[in-house]
């Protein structure tokens, strides 16, 4: 990546796009990429730090290819709140912007027989925020929250739109899974 745009990143996301389908292989060419741009880009905006208060976070568009791939967000979180625990039914990369964010990683128990059934196990937490990245698998299960008393932002860069994979969101205590789209502002 040659600068360190907006524009720039999405030329280089393409490029990786095109050479490898393997997602394993493209977050650890996203990676490094979207830490940059997080620490360095041109890209962060005041309206980027606004939430929907039903949702509890705010989802704010940066790119998305018309096929709905390569989509890259600016994602706000509420203070106390986050998002439960979610799959991303692609990969995800997401890079620390401005505040701490906790992470929660889930492990799923069951065999997916049942419809709308899902058993769930904690297995860690991370802390992560400017300077850090975490990276997603299609299928791996997090849970966000922001245990801070104030507004905190990540990039968040994924293979594919989330409202267009199909994922799912769990309640660990309730066991169901659930379909899982957010609100783009």
């Amino acid at each position: 990546m040659t600068g360190c745009t907006l524009g720039d990143f999405v030329a280089e996301l393409r490029k990786i796009a095109a050479t490898t389908p393997d997602p394993t292989a493209v977050i650890g060419r996203v990676r490094p990429l979207a830490l940059r741009l997080a620490r360095e880009g041109d890209w962060l905006r005041p309206e980027h730090y606004r939430c929907d208060a039903a949702q509890g976070f705010g989802v704010h568009l940066l790119h998305e290819e018309p096929d709905h791939t390569l989509a890259v967000f600016a994602v706000a979180w509420l203070p106390g709140r986050g998002a439960p625990p979610h799959d991303h039914g692609t990969w995800a990369v997401v890079a620390g912007v401005d505040g701490p964010e906790t992470n929660v990683f889930w492990e799923r128990l069951d065999d997916r027989s049942r419809a709308g059934y899902a058993e769930l196990r904690k297995r860690g937490e991370t802390v992560f925020g400017p300077g850090d990245v975490v990276s997603f698998l299609p299928d791996a299960i997090h849970s966000v929250e922001n245990r801070t008393d104030r507004v905190t932002v990540s990039l968040h860069v994924y293979g594919k739109h989330l409202n267009y994979t199909g994922r799912s969101q769990f309640d660990p205590a309730a066991r169901t899974e659930t379909p899982f789209v957010v609100t783009v502002a």
